[in-house]
């Protein structure tokens, strides 16, 4: 009998497991393909490294502009996914010996719930007083007639390519199709994005989703808006505009249409487990339906982020050992690793306005900050901060530009406290910093 079995070894189980462990509980995590899930293997980490080489790569290409000449510049495609599997060994190894270190037993296999409190895993079953589910999600299949099309590849299938094509064609203008068309594009292949929707970036501030199109489209990327692929014939879509018929040829096409939860084969209907296709309804605190049975992560469907996700688990964690605790979803910050990048927390302007809350707001170029001058050439950038209009509560900020994934912590942080323009007055952020532009948007709300 084990205190607590995780189903799932992403972000969210892992840590979970761990966190539990120290805790003194006596855990078992079991996973039936990746230690460190989709994030560490076929998401977030290789996803990023290549888009550093292909940000380096387009760097190298702007080089006279910082006094810097380069001959002879080419992309190794196949020295990129190279470098991408090093990393995913080195840091899969790194998860390997936390739970080693912290005592949790692995179990490799399909996991299926019993009952709630027990697992079964092949021949094997699991018993424990708390289960919590992290089975994550998994690339949607639109209903698109050639869509399995030998030149179709997911977001798994980019990132074995180990040739660039020349030509690119990204089914989804969401976060994970933008950042493929941003690599691929940076790289230095023709790149058209197709998103069903009017805009890229659904769920984004107005502001940040306009502006990081203008920026894409300068960087040479083709965006149709307002399109629906309605078949794929080898390498050509057929497609619908606004009404109007349209095909497109390619040499590599990317389905980027979203994820969905893995909730199929975990006996969850049998349980009574309160759950759909959009995932297992929990509560701030990780609880199902089911007592005893809990959840966190893209299974979830409420923040299809690695870093919520790890959140997620902690806190059910704590309150399943008697903790109390909770997530704030309005304080996990959200981001987009284009060229150039953005990075949101809180609330939008269009959320705001729905919800019928009072509030200011202040919008400023990113080149306030003198160091996003010195780190860039007619780079775009912007910064957007929204806070009540009676006590100048931090309700939102949103940034465009590089670097602003790594200060949109600050923002969240002054989110999680309930901080005020009053409050953000007295900090003192380093010089010269591009996170100097957060405080000054914060102060031009006042």
């Amino acid at each position: 009998m084990h205190d607590l079995i995780v189903v799932g070894a992403g972000p969210g189980g892992y840590e979970a497991a761990a966190h539990a462990a120290k805790l003194g509980a006596s855990v078992a995590i079991v996973e039936k393909e990746f230690i460190g899930g989709t994030c560490l293997n076929v998401g977030c980490i290789p996803t990023k490294t290549f888009l550093r080489s292909s940000k380096l790569f387009a760097e190298c290409r702007q080089g006279a502009a910082f006094g810097v000449d380069i001959a002879g510049l080419t992309f190794n495609m196949a020295a990129v996914v190279q470098r991408k599997n090093e990393i995913v060994s080195t840091l899969t190894r790194g998860v390997d010996g936390l739970l080693k270190r912290s005592g949790v037993e692995v179990v490799r296999g399909h996991a299926t719930l019993t009952s709630k409190s027990t697992v079964q895993v092949g021949e094997l079953t699991l018993t424990a007083k708390n289960i919590l589910i992290a089975t994550g999600a998994r690339p949607v299949v639109p209903p698109i007639p050639g869509i399995d099309s030998p030149c179709v590849v997911d977001s798994s299938g980019v990132l074995n390519l180990t040739e660039l094509p020349k030509t690119v064609a990204v089914i989804g203008g969401g976060y994970i199709g933008l950042e493929f068309a941003s690599f691929f594009a940076a790289a230095g292949a023709e790149v058209t994005v197709l998103e069903m929707l009017p805009q890229i970036a659904t769920g984004s501030d107005h502001d940040i989703s306009s502006r990081l199109q203008q920026a894409l489209k300068k960087s040479g990327i083709v965006f149709r808006t307002s399109c629906a692929v309605r078949s794929i014939e080898g390498n050509t879509l057929h497609f619908e505009q606004s009404g109007e018929p349209g095909s497109l040829s390619a040499e590599c096409i990317v389905n980027a249409t979203g994820r969905a939860p893995l909730v199929e084969g975990l006996g969850l209907a049998e349980l009574g487990v309160d759950f759909d296709r959009k995932g297992i309804r929990t509560s701030e605190r990780g609880r199902t339906s089911v007592p005893g049975i809990w959840a966190c992560g893209d299974v979830t469907g409420r923040r299809l982020l690695a870093h919520a996700a790890t959140r997620e688990g902690l806190v059910a964690v704590n309150n399943m050992f008697g903790k109390p605790d909770r997530i704030r979803y309005d304080a996990i910050p959200s981001v987009i690793y284009t060229h150039p990048e953005a990075a949101s927390v809180g609330k939008t302007e269009n959320e705001l306005k729905a919800m019928g809350v009072e509030y200011k707001k202040a919008l400023l170029p990113m080149g306030v900050a003198g160091r996003f001058l010195v780190e860039n050439v007619g780079a775009a950038g912007m910064i957007k901060v929204l806070a009540g209009a009676r006590y100048g509560e931090i309700l939102g900020v949103h940034a465009l530009g590089d670097l602003s994934s790594e200060f949109i912590v600050a923002a969240a942080a002054m989110i999680e406290m309930e901080m005020t323009v009053a409050d953000v007055e007295t900090l003192v952020f380093p010089h010269p910093t591009v996170s100097e532009a957060l405080k000054l948007a914060i102060l031009e709300v006042a």
